[in-house]
């Protein structure tokens, strides 16, 4: 028996022994080629040379100084680095160790920012349903996943929650991406206005919805309208990018390719591409400000923030993202994926809709393509094929309650950056060998 508290205990993980470019490696000597990259994390694959370097290097000299005491070299380095690419107003990062330990740090810092400029009242957060944000309390509160939330509800706190940005679902008939759009920003402003506006603190979205959608974009023209609404009332945008940001979607930002700025971005995964735990809050300079020149001390923290090896880790990432020019390969490998899913899936009967940007795509799963109908849950739908997957070698990020929470299923792909076009060929292969193992031939 493993003494080991896994995520599943009625499960049995094969053991990663080591990673080889983009597969894993098993103490069998299975190879498993990483479509989903962990959870859209190992943008960078499993045994980049530079980064594993870098690290040594940083141990060797300083592995960790606790932040309270000194700064530390890759910490200065890798928050200059990333605010001189980040969207514009956003001018200094407050390092952590994942994804939901960001949005946290967003959370306190939206509310410690309002009591700085003396608007105490504003205490009210405001969400999409089907938003996942992290497992910390305050980030499962904020986010809007039915499933994960429902037996940890006595110990959230309250968080509005409006429609998602889902436009196979939500767009009406007849209805153009433009309108469908420019609807869920009224119904945000209503929600803001319902709670009243002088006691709204922010609202919080994934550009590119991740885990709990698979992989949804918004519409054109989106965000920008949700900016001008926030602006109008006051209420800050925080914009989730622990998913879909550091590149994912051929951009470092996914903000990017909205047009729009945050006043809070969260980022992980992609950071530091699995080499290490880390993840970061972008902070625009209106926040760092208000708090400099007010209490001047974020109460907040955590012992491994500003970790200095967890820094000069996904320091070299980021470099080796920009200096390989992987961005443009994110963009040009989207593209092949996405072909390749469409020319395979197209028309399968139960796949109902194929969408994504870059590097983060996302098949939902339909009983009937025609109606849009969800398997039934107790069909377990999503997690038949994550095991058909990794029978065939290919980890891919199967997930159920695509539409409340309970009904609806999709995959999510997410691989490293650094795939060769015949991966792509694997890839789909082997996907469409789980996909027949679970359905039958189509």
């Amino acid at each position: 028996m493993s003494h080991v508290f896994h995520r599943h205990l009625k499960q049995r993980y094969p053991t990663a022994v080591k990673g080889d470019g983009p597969y894993l490696v098993d103490a069998e000597g299975r190879r498993y080629l990483d479509a989903s990259g962990g959870a859209a994390v190992s943008c960078l694959g499993h045994s980049d040379g530079e980064v594993i370097e870098a690290i040594r290097d940083q141990v060797g000299r300083l592995a960790y100084a606790h932040t309270s005491f000194f700064t530390n070299e890759p910490m200065e380095t890798l928050a200059d680095f990333l605010v001189e690419r980040a969207p514009e107003g956003l001018s200094s990062v407050y390092f952590v160790s994942g994804g939901s330990e960001a949005v946290e740090a967003a959370l306190k810092l939206a509310r410690q920012y309002f009591i700085e400029i003396g608007q105490p009242q504003r205490r009210h957060l405001i969400a999409r349903r089907q938003s996942y944000h992290g497992n910390t309390l305050g980030a499962l509160a904020t986010g809007g996943n039915a499933w994960r939330r429902q037996q940890f509800e006595p110990l959230l706190v309250e968080v509005s929650h409006v429609s998602p940005c889902y436009a196979y679902r939500g767009q009406a008939a007849g209805e153009t991406p433009e309108a469908y759009g420019e609807r869920l920003a009224h119904e945000l402003e209503n929600e803001i206005l319902r709670l009243g506006p002088e006691s709204v603190m922010a609202f919080v979205a994934e550009p590119v919805v991740g885990a709990t959608l698979g992989a949804v974009p918004a519409v054109p023209g989106y965000f920008r309208r949700v900016r001008e609404v926030c602006d109008r009332h006051g209420v800050l945008l925080i914009l989730d990018e622990v998913m879909c940001g550091m590149g994912r979607t051929g951009s470092l930002f996914a903000a990017e390719q909205e047009g729009v700025s945050a006043d809070l971005i969260t980022i992980a995964k992609g950071l530091g591409g699995g080499y290490q735990p880390i993840g970061a809050t972008l902070v625009s300079e209106r926040i760092r400000r208000a708090i400099a020149e007010g209490s001047g001390f974020f109460q907040h923290g955590h012992t491994y923030i500003g970790h200095a090896t967890a820094c000069a880790a996904a320091l070299a990432v980021q470099r080796a993202i920009e200096e390989r020019d992987l961005l443009s390969r994110v963009r040009w490998l989207g593209e092949g994926l996405r072909e390749r899913l469409l020319d395979r899936f197209g028309d399968h009967p139960h796949v109902g809709d194929i969408r994504g940007r870059g590097l983060f795509q996302g098949l939902e799963l339909v009983a009937d393509r025609a109606d849009k109908t969800p398997f039934a849950p107790s069909r377990k739908l999503n997690a038949a094929i994550k095991r058909a997957a990794m029978e065939a070698g290919l980890m891919c990020y199967p997930m159920g309650g695509t539409i409340d929470g309970q009904r609806g299923d999709h995959i999510l792909l997410a691989p490293p950056f650094i795939l060769e076009e015949s991966h792509l060929d694997e890839l789909v292969d082997k996907l469409d060998t789980a996909l027949a193992r679970v359905m039958g031939d189509h």
